[in-house]
């Protein structure tokens, strides 16, 4: 706890607020967050160009992100990351021959949520196999 001099009241300071500071952007709940950069952007073309079949899902600013763009491939494999606002998100897909949509309309396509129960029962498959000494048994 720490005292606020603007206001003479005890103000806590928690671990995760010191993390916050770090971005470069204030959220709609005052916490500051990272906002997209170069890197996020190279990653969407890597993964479009990577993979067939991609679709984007522009996902809007919630009270804990800011604006995302959801890249799912043909097999339900997908990647995510924040973006600037809602038209570049669509302009960036569309320009790169990716069809977009708006995810608080039409959702998140069921071949993601397939893809990810496959890869848990997948790591738990390797797990349960190094747990049993990679024996094959």
């Amino acid at each position: 706890m720490r005292l606020d001099p603007r206001c003479s009241t005890l103000v806590a300071m928690g671990l995760l607020d010191r993390f916050r500071r770090r971005g470069h952007g204030t959220g709609s709940t005052g916490a500051i967050v990272r906002g997209s950069d170069n890197a996020d952007q190279q990653h969407l073309l890597e993964f479009i160009r990577s993979r067939r079949g991609v679709e984007g899902f522009v996902e809007p600013r919630t009270t804990i992100t800011d604006v995302t763009l959801l890249l799912v491939a043909h097999d339900g494999e997908w990647t995510r990351r924040r973006v600037p606002s809602e038209k570049w998100a669509h302009d960036f897909a569309n320009r790169n021959g990716v069809p977009s949509y708006d995810a608080g309309l039409v959702g998140i396509p069921d071949r993601m949520r397939a893809w990810n129960r496959a890869q848990k029962e997948r790591l738990k498959q390797q797990l349960d196999r190094d747990l049993d000494g990679g024996s094959g048994s």
